[in-house]
């Protein structure tokens, strides 16, 4: 099997398994509907470790743009092959979330809900503020992304690596994930959105457009950052890098608040 084809049968992996949890516990009628917050996270944790288990040796199962950029970044993985894994994990979330509509599909039609709908494959924030939302998506994923980085350089949790990383997504999500679903991933966020957009689903609604650049710039921010932090603290090459992206993420946060401030005041004003 190509590193491609790992990525991609992993990524859809993680798709089936992730949104299937929040199908089950958010569509009408199934038997773990109303199961909650809890499962939702322990479910995606577990998602991720099966895939990374899955297809591991194969392709080093990054399964998300922001571990590839992170990688590549800290100079782990070659920059010329970053496009490929992205375009994989691209199709493979795609896939995945074509399975879970196919899987729940009786069930579609008794949720009457088109927000429940979405929420089974893209995240939404809890409150709409576009800075703080990306704030959230930054931390977020600054924390995965420095968490891989630290547990894949000890060697005493050699070959359990896969289950501390889910658990690290479960901890995550139980800790930081209630305000914008902690999508921590562009690919889990953005490739499920466009099946959502595509997929015949009854009474589905918008796919929320307007927001989806928020779980994408979110977790490229705080992988870039989370790459930086790890290579001037932890390796010691030199923390000014560091500090100017951090630096860059907070400039661009403010201005994402102005200009969503300035927005909101016009269409008051034009009422």
């Amino acid at each position: 099997m190509t590193p491609f084809m790992g990525e991609l049968i992993g990524t859809a992996l993680l798709i089936i398994f992730g949104a299937g949890v929040c199908a089950n516990v958010s569509l009408k009628k199934s038997f773990a509907e109303g199961a909650g917050w809890v499962v939702i996270a322990f479910g995606w944790g577990f998602a991720v470790t099966m895939a990374v288990y899955a297809v591991g040796t194969v392709s080093g199962a990054h399964l998300n743009p922001a571990v590839t950029l992170a990688l590549a970044v800290n100079g782990a993985f070659p920059w010329s092959d970053v496009v490929l894994y992205v375009t994989a994990q691209m199709i493979g979330a795609m896939i995945g979330s074509a399975v879970i509509y196919l899987h729940f599909l009786p069930h579609w039609e008794e949720t009457p809900d088109a927000g429940t709908k979405l929420g089974v494959f893209a995240t939404s924030p809890a409150v709409e503020r576009p800075h703080a939302n990306i704030l959230s998506e930054i931390i977020g994923t600054f924390i995965l992304i420095t968490g891989i980085f630290t547990i894949g350089a000890n060697e005493f949790t050699e070959g359990l690596n896969p289950l501390i990383v889910g658990f690290l997504i479960t901890a995550i999500g139980l800790s930081l994930g209630g305000t914008t679903g902690y999508a921590i991933n562009p690919a889990r966020d953005l490739g499920p959105r466009v099946a959502h957009f595509l997929l015949p689903i009854p009474g589905k609604g918008h796919s929320n457009w307007k927001y989806a650049w928020v779980p994408v710039v979110g977790p490229i921010a705080g992988s870039i950052l989370a790459a930086l932090f790890y290579k001037g603290f932890f390796l010691n090459e030199g923390t000014s890098a560091f500090y100017i992206a951090l630096a860059v993420c907070a400039v661009i946060v403010i201005l994402i608040k102005y200009v969503s401030a300035g927005a909101v005041v016009q269409a008051y004003t034009q009422k």
